[in-house]
């Protein structure tokens, strides 16, 4: 496995890893006894894995994150975990799940979320944090840490008001509300609603087709979306512009207008 030499001899405890081909990684939360809670372990061990795929974004051209199980994508953060922690523990290991979540964000990749189960709290703040999901049509979602004594601090405030509309979010937030598959499919949420035994053979073809794109271009595509979506449209612009540029030089570019007057598929490096 190409991303074994980055995450050094120790082993991963609460996560699997697989490759579906030569391209594409599927990252496996594995904990199904407990939902797939995100403990401390999870936390360390999702911030190697994404670590090295920021640290070498040529290993893969694709990543799908989903659950181990039929019952839950993840059910947020251990809470049998954060039983009895003091003050210093808890924002201890908080600062760690905001690392991870930032990590899991900044993804330089597409990343898929198989949200083959459930995802509330932080398992849906994960979902969030993907570039976008599909998810099993039995599956329920929701921002329930207000019932907890908390908020969500994962980026929950922030993606899914940018994700539903502010009036929605602020309404499922403050309620602690939970809401359905087709809700979720319907406010943009998740992209595709599929049969629960077939959301990562879905993810897992999705991205396939991803790979069979210039992957510079479809990099550059993300940075431009991501940046400009977060500044004025004139900025926006000016940073489309900017990636775009990027990619004038490359073999790929090449290639691409090549393959297509000689009526084959490119072949598509990466350079």
């Amino acid at each position: 496995m190409k991303i074994a030499e980055y995450l050094g001899s120790r082993p991963l405890d609460t996560l699997q890893l697989e490759e579906a081909d030569a391209h594409i990684l599927v990252i496996r939360l594995n904990r199904p006894e407990v939902s797939n809670a995100i403990s401390t372990p999870m936390g360390h061990e999702l911030l190697r894995v994404f670590g090295a795929l920021e640290a070498d974004p040529g290993l893969y051209r694709c990543a799908i994150l989903t659950g181990s199980g039929s019952r839950a994508f993840c059910g947020g953060a251990d809470l049998k975990q954060r039983d009895g922690m003091t003050d210093e523990q808890f924002g201890r290991q908080h600062y760690l799940f905001e690392r991870m979540n930032r990590a899991i964000t900044e993804c330089p990749i597409p990343l898929i979320c198989a949200a083959n189960g459930s995802a509330v709290a932080g398992g849906l703040e994960l979902m969030l944090a993907c570039d976008f999901a599909y998810a099993s049509k039995s599956a329920v979602f929701g921002f329930t840490e207000v019932k907890r004594g908390i908020m969500p601090g994962g980026g929950g405030t922030q993606q899914l008001p940018r994700t539903i509309g502010v009036r929605r979010a602020k309404e499922l937030i403050f309620r602690g509300a939970r809401f359905t598959a087709q809700e979720a499919l319907d406010w943009g949420v998740v992209n595709k609603l599929c049969e629960p035994e077939h959301v990562l053979a879905e993810a897992i073809e999705a991205a396939r087709d991803i790979c069979t794109s210039a992957p510079l271009s479809v990099t550059q595509a993300k940075k431009a979306i991501e940046l400009g979506m977060q500044a004025d449209l004139r900025t926006g612009l000016f940073v489309e512009i900017e990636a775009y540029n990027r990619l004038i030089p490359t073999a790929d570019r090449l290639e691409g207008i090549s393959a297509y007057n000689e009526k084959r598929q490119p072949v598509f490096k990466g350079r």
